[in-house]
């Protein structure tokens, strides 16, 4: 079936959790627990509000937070969606037969997947990959020698992490390439090296994008973040401008991509940006709601059944322990939305195969009953299931394979 997400919905039903959840759990009374969901009315609405605050400014699909290859063509339909940003090379090649333009956000040590590129004119053209060093390119060269293979697109990763006066080092460890001048020295060596082709710059400001200014229960933090956030983006936006425009004297860059799902609005604001990459924001993982400029609708879920009761006052789900990666923090866990009133065991959390329950709801819940829950990131719940149950007006309408349904498992 045909996903349509032209339009944004006319209503939001998921401010009404009884009424969402219930219809989501009416939808998919018959399929068997675990059930993955998708609400089309909520991921259409996470798609539109994602162009309302890019303001124009394209967007780049970042698949691994979405790892639905039918949901990723879809969105590329909508206008201001272009291109992707995969996460691996292998996955790329793979998309390659249906996307035309993709970036690769991480180098890719791949050998059979970088042989697969270097032989193929069509996925050569498509897909550029990701470089920082001068290694990554002797890597390539190990694997298939310039004269014998297709020249290979690649994109400069420049370091948008934030050295803080006191706090240091603020964001992820990617890219070694972190001022100006170390760009304009990486793309002098790129472009005087046969085999490759400097056609972008990227740079993933994660101490923006991903720490989010409104963290619930948390004011101290919240106002460190609010300071971080805004600092760091006119720290950023002034080097990766100067980067940005000496690296053009180089080479002739077809793209300049930066951002993620919590930044838009800043990210869309610099000039030497020309795409944003995002995904989370489409299915709206729990770890998007502590930001004060944007709420995404939970428009992914998943639901557990009840097995047993060890009490009278408590329930068990089979499964569970779906736990997001990063720093093990309780903000990792999968967040229990319907029934409300319900908690995990502090001794036992969410396990691998059991999940007790505590709290009001509880006692009421019954052998066979659904339990709904929201994984705190978006993507990795598509490494969980087979399958997405899609729902719109509390029916289910279609179900389509996850990369994981497609025998598909890159990371």
């Amino acid at each position: 079936m045909q996903i349509d997400l032209s339009k944004p919905p006319l209503a939001k039903p998921w401010l009404m959790p009884e009424r969402y959840w219930s219809g989501m759990t009416a939808a998919t009374a018959d399929l068997d627990a675990p059930v993955a969901a998708l609400n089309l009315d909520a991921l259409r609405y996470n798609a539109h509000d994602m162009l309302r605050r890019a303001d124009g400014k394209p967007i780049r699909i970042a698949t691994k937070s979405l790892r639905v290859r039918s949901v990723i063509e879809t969105l590329l339909e909508l206008p201001s969606y272009e291109g992707v940003l995969a996460f691996t090379l292998a996955e790329a090649l793979w998309l390659s037969d249906t996307v035309e333009d993709i970036v690769v956000g991480y180098p890719a040590a791949e050998r059979h997947a970088i042989e697969q590129l270097s032989r193929s004119p069509q996925a050569a053209g498509n897909i550029t990959i990701m470089v920082d060093s001068i290694d990554q390119l002797d890597f390539i060269d190990s694997v298939v020698p310039p004269k014998t293979r297709e020249t290979i697109r690649v994109a400069i990763e420049l370091d948008s992490s934030w050295d803080a006066p006191v706090l240091g080092h603020l964001g992820v460890w990617r890219s070694p390439i972190h001022t100006p001048e170390q760009a304009v020295s990486l793309a002098l060596r790129i472009v005087s090296r046969p085999g490759f082709d400097l056609v972008g710059m990227m740079g993933y400001e994660a101490q923006i994008a991903g720490r989010g200014d409104d963290p619930a229960g948390r004011p101290v933090e919240a106002g460190l973040n609010r300071w971080m956030r805004k600092h760091s983006i006119a720290e950023l936006a002034e080097r990766r401008g100067a980067a940005v425009a000496a690296v053009r004297h180089v080479a002739d860059l077809e793209f300049v991509n930066g951002g993620g799902t919590g930044s838009l609005e800043s990210t869309s604001a610099d000039t030497a940006v020309t795409d944003i990459a995002a995904g989370s924001g489409f299915f709206g993982g729990h770890l998007f709601d502590n930001y004060s400029e944007f709420s995404p609708a939970p428009a992914a879920a998943f639901a557990l059944s009840v097995v047993r009761k060890p009490t009278a006052e408590m329930a068990t789900l089979l499964g569970g322990g779906w736990i997001a990666s990063g720093p093990p923090h309780a903000d990792r866990l999968p967040q229990l939305v319907w029934p409300q009133g319900l908690a995990m065991v502090p001794r036992e959390m969410a396990g691998e195969v059991q999940t007790p329950l505590t709290g009001a709801a509880a006692a009421s819940l019954h052998v066979g009953d659904r339990v709904w829950l929201r994984h705190t990131k978006s993507g990795e719940l598509s490494e969980r299931v087979n399958e997405f149950a899609l729902v719109q007006d509390d029916k289910l309408i279609d179900i389509v394979p996850s990369y994981r349904g497609e025998g598909k498992a890159f990371l």
